[in-house]
């Protein structure tokens, strides 16, 4: 079904200000091959400064997370610097060299980088949430009224849908996007592996531009290209509030997404650092994020909200064995399937 506009939304007008900047910067198709770990730049920031590194989508969130946490006891004359980006490139840049405090990803592997790396302490993940701050579901984003009636995976492979999506070996949202099709394809509509895959090779003959973040293909879509985005239902939810003309449709069959944050090591800002992931994690922080279209990792708060659908078939990551055993099969740089499909090398 086609989800309306969210329930509680806040700051609109920021929002729409926000998006429509991003858009005037210009989205454009981006070579989906990908690029070397960038080059860190230095933040300039005071001693003590909180610096978040995160991944695309979560910028108005954090916006507005920071507001309300310098508002407290502990955020009080607590200064940040930001930077978002694509979750595998803003990972590898702090792995690389790029100092941060506070760090943000779409998925997991993007986080233990930076524990193999020492960034990140083994136990990050030790807590009742699993260092998981939000979770959502990928989600197909159309145009308004859903002129093609894209309700399932098999209508993104028909002749006449075109699909935008993230280059999955920059984005994390887009191998979300991915194991999500094939996913569904293997654990809920009985095909056999060699048929998922089958299905894989036929959409990304279907994509017609692969951007290097979640946001990025998001501008693209709303500039007009494509009839369908694999997105998170949080950028759909975003768009909306931003007041741009697009509809989603959260398949049956989709997978849960779990974003990591986590406070490093290395950083000069520690204490404020793990103030403010704790805040995130608070009822207060967890509606900020609620309200914006992430889904509360807090039973309690997430109980609250009545538009966030459960997918009758909604599978997770350690349906399909777990993130070590899939980065290995589906993005090895040589033999990774989706190496192979999408003609490019991490």
């Amino acid at each position: 079904m086609i989800r309306g506009h969210h329930r509680r939304p806040l700051a609109i007008a920021s929002l729409a200000l926000t998006l429509t900047a991003a858009l005037a910067g210009g989205a454009v198709a981006q070579d989906p091959s990908p690029t070397a770990a960038p080059t860190p730049t230095p933040f300039v920031t005071a001693p003590g400064s909180v610096t978040l590194v995160g991944y695309s989508t979560p910028r108005e969130a954090y916006a507005q997370t920071i507001e309300a946490f310098q508002g407290t006891d502990a955020g009080k004359d607590v200064q940040f610097e930001t930077s978002f980006g694509g979750s595998g490139d803003q990972s590898r840049a702090v792995a690389a060299g790029l100092l941060a405090d506070y760090v943000a990803f779409s998925l997991e592997p993007d986080l233990t980088r930076l524990v193999d790396a020492g960034i990140v302490a083994p136990d990050w993940n030790a807590g009742a949430n699993k260092g998981f701050v939000t979770d959502s579901v990928v989600t197909f984003v159309v145009r308004p009224g859903n002129p093609k009636g894209i309700k399932t995976w098999d209508d993104l492979v028909r002749p006449d849908v075109s699909v935008v999506t993230p280059n999955p070996l920059t984005s994390g949202g887009a191998r979300w996007n991915i194991l999500a099709g094939y996913g569904a394809k293997l654990l809920k509509e009985g095909k056999t592996e060699e048929e998922a895959i089958a299905y894989l090779t036929e959409l990304f003959q279907h994509i017609v531009v692969q951007d290097k973040s979640a946001r990025d293909a998001l501008n693209t879509f709303i500039a007009g290209q494509g009839d369908v985005l694999l997105s998170y239902e949080n950028e759909a939810i975003t768009a909306q509030q931003a007041q741009q003309a697009v509809d989603y449709v959260i398949p049956d069959n989709t997978i849960l997404i779990q974003n990591p944050a986590a406070v490093t090591l290395n950083g000069d800002a520690a204490v404020p650092a793990k103030a403010f992931l704790d805040y995130v994690l608070s009822p207060e922080g967890q509606t900020i994020f609620g309200n914006l279209g992430y889904r509360p990792v807090d039973p309690a708060v997430f109980s609250t909200y009545t538009n966030f659908p459960t997918p009758s078939g909604l599978f997770t990551i350690d349906d399909l064995g777990g993130w070590p055993a899939v980065t290995a099969k589906f993005f090895d740089k040589d033999t990774g399937i989706i190496t192979q499909i999408n003609g490019a090398q991490p």
